[in-house]
This record gives C-alpha cells, sequence and structure tokens, in this order.
C-alpha cells in the first residue's frame, strides 16, 4: 500500500494550544472511537498524518470487506506496518548502496593521487 500526498481543505482535528508550551490538544474521531491527545507537533504535519491513515483504513477496508472497526484497525495497522519496513529496508539498501558509490569513489581518487604522485617522483 502506497500512501498519497493528500491535501485536505477541511482540517479533520480540533486543535487548541496550550499557551507558549508549544503542546496542542488534539481531537479526532476514526472508526468511530473519539481520541484527544496532547502533541507537541506541527498541526499540518498531523493534518497530513490522520488523513494518510483515513485514506489506509479506506483502502483496508475496501480490499478486505471488513466492516469491524477492530478488525479495520488491526489489519490496517500491520499493512502500515509493513509498508514502514519495506520501507526502512529500502532505505538500507540505498544507503549501503551510497556508500558503496563513495567508497570507489574515494578509491579512485585515492589511485589518481598516487598516479600523479608516482608520475612527479
Amino acid at each position: 500500500m502506497i500512501l498519497p500526498d493528500l491535501e485536505y481543505e477541511k482540517s479533520p482535528f480540533e486543535f487548541q494550544q496550550e499557551g507558549d508550551s508549544g503542546r496542542h490538544d488534539l481531537d479526532f474521531d476514526i472508526l468511530g472511537a473519539k481520541f484527544s491527545i496532547s502533541v507537541g507537533e506541527d498541526p499540518a504535519f498531523l493534518e497530513a498524518v490522520l488523513a494518510q491513515f483515513r485514506f489506509a483504513i479506506a483502502n483496508t477496508q475496501g480490499i478486505s470487506g471488513m466492516k469491524d472497526p477492530l478488525n479495520v484497525a488491526i489489519l490496517t495497522g500491520f499493512l502500515l506496518c509493513d509498508e514502514i519496513n519495506k520501507l526502512r529496508i529500502q532505505y538500507r539498501d540505498e544507503q549501503i548502496k551510497n556508500g558503496q558509490s563513495v567508497n570507489r569513489t574515494v578509491q579512485d581518487l585515492i589511485s589518481r593521487i598516487e598516479q600523479v604522485l608516482e608520475h612527479e617522483e
């Protein structure tokens, strides 16, 4: 499951900032359950996270046909963890590949420097 960059005109959150602490009280509803948490994240970032989560839930319901909120939430969580692990593996593989590329570049530079030094002698 690949989650798109979603933009929503209407915020699914209700925010209330608490003084200078930078924390926000966040109220939202998912699968019929209401949540109220205090967070230190940027409200726009959290809106994007919730939009992606809602998309993942809709996708899970679409592919599974499930209606029970608990089952949908569990399967959605499982699919999101699967996606996170795939991305983690992809990132690690890219880092290894980039590291090998840098290593080759450094080795090539060392070789060139040695050649230049040998020609000067």
